[in-house]
């Protein structure tokens, strides 16, 4: 057996129009679905991540039905050359960046918060490679 990544993650949210602000307007990503009341998926590069209305899929009858609570945490990658911009672009957005780790040599991430309190982190290309 093989598995060479993970294709998907989900959050679970509150108010779908502003996960679809947050993800799409302020950090970029491509909509690939929507379904009013539901859910709202985006494309990150080669994974999705899906946005579920927090309780929406918990009687499902369709699929398994799954549901979550709580703040989680996805860390997004960017190109190492990107990472001092997107840091700079996040602050101009208004968001608080919550905290900066040195991992190790010159590998830093930093955290802040989605609309629904998420813990997003942006890390920069080749950290765990």
């Amino acid at each position: 057996m093989n598995i060479t990544q993970i294709k998907e993650t989900s959050l679970y949210v509150q108010n779908l129009e502003r996960t679809e602000t947050f993800y799409k307007e302020k950090l970029g990503f491509k909509m690939i679905a929507k379904e009013e009341g539901r859910h709202v998926f985006f494309k990150v590069g080669s994974s999705v991540l899906l946005c579920f209305l927090s309780g929406a899929t918990q009687q499902d009858d369709k699929l398994p039905p799954h549901h979550g609570e709580g703040n989680l945490h996805i860390a997004f990658e960017v190109p190492q050359s990107e990472y001092k911009a997107m840091k700079e672009q996040v602050q101009c957005w208004g968001i608080t960046i919550e905290h900066e780790q040195h991992w190790f040599e010159d590998y830093y991430s930093f955290y802040f918060r989605d609309p629904d309190g998420h813990a997003l982190e942006i890390v920069p290309q080749g950290m765990w490679d």
